[in-house]
């Protein structure tokens, strides 16, 4: 783990495995029963609200995981090492 790019894509899987975790929070189905409305659909997604929670969260654990790579310098062959694998 130690070039830009790397980082970058790690962030971005991060974050794409965030946002589903955070899509639901918070769902409320429309109450209107119009035809071609979905009655699972949500009322308010609230869509920009999430993608700022999902991005400090994100960020919450990409940092804290070039912590423990890149600043304490343990490797996924140190992992699986103490693992017993």
């Amino acid at each position: 783990m130690s070039g830009v790019m790397t980082q970058l894509f790690m962030f971005l899987v991060i974050w794409w495995l965030t946002l589903f975790a955070v899509l639901p929070w918070g769902v409320r189905r429309t109450e209107s029963n119009d035809a071609g409305h979905d009655p699972g659909a949500p009322a308010n997604p609230m869509l920009l609200k999430k993608a700022l929670i999902t991005t400090v969260i994100a960020a919450a654990i990409w940092g804290a995981a070039f912590l423990f790579f890149r600043v304490f310098g343990f490797t996924l062959m140190d992992l699986i090492e103490r693992s017993g694998l």
